[in-house]
């Protein structure tokens, strides 16, 4: 994998016309030939070294930009998408979705929308007696799946909520507490804070301006909270801006975006990029440590750590999941090769199952995926206790994990002997797409292989994969 060929025309493209330049004149800032970028723009050549260096000299552009990352997204998103029944063994090949992803990224998410308009369509028909009669019972994307998306695509990182945020953060170049920016920015618009016993973890009364939280939430739950009303309350333009350039098809998901935006917000301030970063590699990505040192959980260290993707100033790429004890995956993103499964549970291979049954501990794994990448996982059991006696505990388990190149920067990797091919592990992504011909915990079988079936004989599998 380490000499894979580079193809980023789409960016090179993009580049090219943010700055504004014929391909002629980019030609020459680049040192190659008119026909050579042309080439490249269309991914019919890879970006070679030359270029890559003219572009961090000419232009300091940061060559981490040009990663795949993007493209095995949608490739994956694709592959999933294909091995839907309905397009039985026409299912194009690996190397032609590569090629849709790279040149044509718009036709292939055109593509996942449509799969997706369609996959609602088949549920509304399996369910006709609830969608008969409704004047709202049209075909249009999952408000949910759609913001999903929208920080699936952006990488999870928002550069412009990400900064302001930490300036809101770091006023005067000082490190504050939290708590008390938010209080005082609270203060200065006339809005007072109060801490009440009620069910709800946060409210706001536009008519009193009464900030309302939690008195049984955890602290680090309650600067969250405060943090995320202050995003709805002092950056409004911010975040219509943001919404607006996402073109959301419904109200609802922008609405539900708005949340998203909030939260992200309130995460950034809780632990500021340039700060937390710096905080992460002294430390080793130690998550107690973290959550100890900027007063925030273990899941928000978690989830904060997979959005450190800033241009110029990355942190190790992490993946970040969470899932319910049902194993449906709750929360997922990723800066890795490795890509969650968009439809149904994540592999029961992975241990971030196995974290519900030793709750409290932390659970590391050398894993394996099917095109031979390998990964170093993290995972631990999270209960959010409802703060009554009767109030339902919620119980999550949370995923953090990288590929193993990146390893030796993590405390928890120290003792782990990552050469060893035998110590990792086989996990998969769906057994729908998955091509492992042996495993004991396939569901399904795979789409893209044809079966042998024998009644005279039994394996792990009632059926072999050819």
């Amino acid at each position: 994998m380490a000499n894979q060929k580079l193809y980023a025309g789409v960016k090179l493209r993009e580049t090219r016309t943010r700055l504004g330049l014929t391909q002629k004149d980019f030609a020459t800032k680049l040192g190659v030939s008119l026909p050579y970028l042309n080439q490249m723009e269309n991914n019919n050549r890879p970006v070679s070294t030359g270029v890559v260096l003219a572009l961090a000299q000419e232009f300091g552009f940061d060559v981490t930009e040009l990663s795949t990352g993007d493209a095995e997204r949608i490739v994956s998103d694709m592959r999933e998408a294909l091995a839907d029944p309905v397009f039985g063994e026409n299912a194009p090949p690996l190397a032609d979705l590569r090629l849709a992803a790279s040149n044509a990224p718009a036709l292939a998410r055109a593509f996942l929308d449509l799969h997706r308009a369609y996959s609602q369509t088949h549920e509304r028909l399996a369910s006709l007696d609830e969608a008969l009669g409704r004047e709202d019972a049209r075909v249009q994307a999952s408000p949910w799946e759609e913001v999903r998306d929208f920080f699936h695509y952006c990488d999870n990182y928002l550069d412009a909520v990400d900064r302001a945020a930490e300036r809101f953060a770091t006023q005067g170049g000082t490190r504050l507490d939290p708590m008390t920016v938010a209080i005082a920015a609270l203060k200065s618009a006339g809005i007072a804070v109060e801490y009440d016993h009620g069910s709800s973890l946060r409210g706001y009364d536009p008519a009193t301006k009464v900030v309302t939280l939690s008195a049984t939430a955890a602290p680090e739950t309650q600067r969250f909270q405060l943090l995320h009303q202050v995003a709805l309350l002092t950056q409004p333009k911010l975040i219509d801006a943001t919404l607006d350039f996402a073109r959301f098809q419904s109200d609802e998901a922008r609405a539900i975006a708005r949340i998203g935006l909030a939260n992200y917000f309130a995460g950034a301030a809780l632990m500021p990029y340039t700060r937390f970063l710096a905080a992460a590699e002294d430390c080793r990505h130690d998550l107690e440590i973290l959550a100890d040192q900027f007063g925030a959980s273990i899941e928000q260290v978690a989830h904060r750590l997979s959005t450190l993707q800033r241009p110029g100033a990355k942190g190790v790429p992490f993946f970040f999941v969470r899932v319910d004890q049902a194993g449906t995956i709750t929360k997922r993103h990723s800066a890795t090769r490795l890509q969650f499964a968009r439809f149904g549970g994540a592999c029961p291979l992975w241990n971030v199952h196995r974290a519900f049954e030793t709750p409290g501990r932390f659970l590391r794994q050398l894993a394996e995926t099917p095109d031979g990448v390998r990964y170093f996982c993290l995972a631990l059991d999270v209960s959010k206790p409802g703060g009554a006696w009767k109030a339902p505990v919620r119980r999550f388990a949370i995923g953090l994990g990288c590929e193993v190149q990146h390893a030796d920067r993590l405390v928890y990797a120290d003792d782990l002997d990552i050469t060893r091919a035998a110590a990792f592990e086989p996990i998969g992504i769906s057994c729908r797409i998955c091509e492992r011909k042996s495993c004991h915990q396939r569901s399904v079988p795979p789409l893209e292989r044809r079966l042998t079936v024998d009644p005279n004989r039994r394996g792990i599998l009632p059926y072999e994969i050819a």
